[in-house]
């Protein structure tokens, strides 16, 4: 057996962290559009649970946010003159044009790419496709910066790098949101599970009447062909149209896996139950090993109570002691029913025997629990060391962000303050800053 383990790439919390309520079908974003926000708070409360995670012995990395406002978008689309002209021309035309290129999403990293591990591609490397997130404006401007940085991270010929799916909206692709792996250990071969919300090319009436279907069919049997993943072990599965109508937006907020451990709403799939026995049956196949499921039936979990809590977009993890730990938002403590399901799950016989509640206030309230702010990769001892170090979070560089991040951020941030002119020189000479502390030629303060 391959020794291998799981990097948690949390995305740092931009500068520009606001409540524009631009995420149509995500229910939290919508409640809190037009409010202030607290980048300082956000960007602190990121950083404290990466390392509570890295106190608690997981390995954990940081990826840095792009520069916003995207003055270059905004002159993509039109506007004109000064940099200050510019930003004030946009409010003025189009104030959700603005926000959408003041959008701080980047920090949600489970939508920056899908990865595959070497133990599950055919040529052995780890591959990388950056998602297209052709679903809203403000996603969209994230794919260049996000795959400069991840080939700025891993540059070394272990790691193959594809770009992004084309741009249309029948490639929709939402990255590892919608990504499930299931194996017996890290460094096995794994079973792949990609979960779409519609087929661009297949008739069907199994879709949500209210909200969006946001990954595809084909956007999801794309990037398993380019990462060489063998067929057998690979699910394309559809979710369930009644959960997008209830707020899951992406499946990684009704449903989370880790090794051999698959956690669940009963109605995260289309034929939940046929699912989960192909599942089984495809896990005994390839992984040879016991798959644990632990579901959350509608009576004991109602939809919208798991949607409300965020108590599936929580992150599974193996310990060093070989156990799993369940990291929860801390909102999940204010709603019984998700608090009753974390607490029979723990008090059952199953690998998740602990759970650390995690407070990350500012992120829930756009729409982004645990699961949300990290990128999973599976890397060997050698890809480990391959990869650029100083985005591993260490106790020095921990000190070393809340530093940066209290030096640079602003405790209060209004629609209005979008155009402001400042915004855009401190959130610059802060990347121009972060660049240096991460030694990562991808992030710039104007490039």
């Amino acid at each position: 057996m391959t020794a291998a383990y799981e990097v948690n790439f949390d995305g740092l919390v931009g500068p520009t962290h606001n409540y524009a309520g631009l995420s149509y079908g995500n229910l939290a974003s919508k409640k809190w559009e037009g409010t202030t926000s607290n980048p300082r708070g956000a960007a602190l409360e990121g950083l404290r649970k990466m390392k509570r995670l890295a106190d608690l012995g997981i390995r954990q990395a940081v990826l840095p946010p792009p520069l916003r406002p995207d003055v270059n978008a905004l002159r993509r689309l039109g506007f004109h003159g000064t940099e200050a002209q510019v930003l004030a021309d946009a409010q003025r035309a189009d104030p959700r044009l603005l926000a959408a290129c003041c959008s701080a999403s980047a920090m949600w990293t489970a939508n920056a790419a899908t990865m595959s591990p070497s133990a599950d591609t055919a040529d052995q490397r780890v591959h990388f496709t950056p998602a297209n997130l052709v679903s809203h404006l403000h996603r969209r401007l994230e794919t260049p910066t996000t795959a400069a940085i991840l080939k700025s991270i891993f540059n070394d010929d272990a790691f193959h790098h594809h770009p992004a799916l084309p741009a249309t909206a029948q490639l929709s692709d939402e990255g590892a949101a919608n990504h499930l792996r299931l194996t017996s250990s890290h460094g096995e071969k794994g079973l792949e599970i990609f979960v779409y919300g519609r087929s661009s090319f297949r008739n069907s009436n199994d879709t949500p009447a209210v909200y969006p279907a946001r990954q595809t069919l084909e956007a999801s049997a794309a990037i398993a062909r380019l990462h060489q993943l063998d067929p057998l072990a690979t699910m394309l599965v559809q979710q369930n149209p009644v959960a997008i109508d209830h707020g899951v937006f992406h499946n990684d907020v009704i449903a989370v896996a880790n090794e051999n451990v698959l956690l669940y709403h009963e109605l995260a799939f289309s034929k939940t139950p046929d699912v989960i026995a192909e599942i089984r049956r495809r896990f005994s196949e390839i992984c040879r090993g016991e798959l644990v499921t632990i579901q959350a039936t509608a009576e004991e979990l109602p939809l919208s109570d798991a949607v409300r809590s965020y108590v599936f977009n929580s992150q599974l993890v193996t310990l060093p002691d070989a156990t799993i730990s369940l990291i929860a938002p801390a909102d999940c403590l204010q709603h019984p029913s998700a608090k009753r399901f974390i607490d029979r799950i723990i008090a059952e016989d199953n690998p998740i025997r602990s759970v650390h509640y995690v407070d990350i206030r500012q992120s829930m309230q756009n729409g982004g629990g645990p699961a949300c702010l990290r990128l999973r990769v599976v890397l060997t001892d050698s890809q480990l060391a391959k990869m650029n170090q100083s985005v591993v979070l260490t106790d020095s560089l921990y000190e070393r962000l809340v530093v940066w991040v209290q030096r640079h951020y602003r405790e209060e941030l209004k629609s209005a303050d979008l155009a402001d002119p400042a915004l855009l020189r401190e959130s610059s000479r802060a990347l121009d800053e972060l660049s240096e502390i991460l030694h990562l030629s991808a992030v710039s303060g104007r490039g």
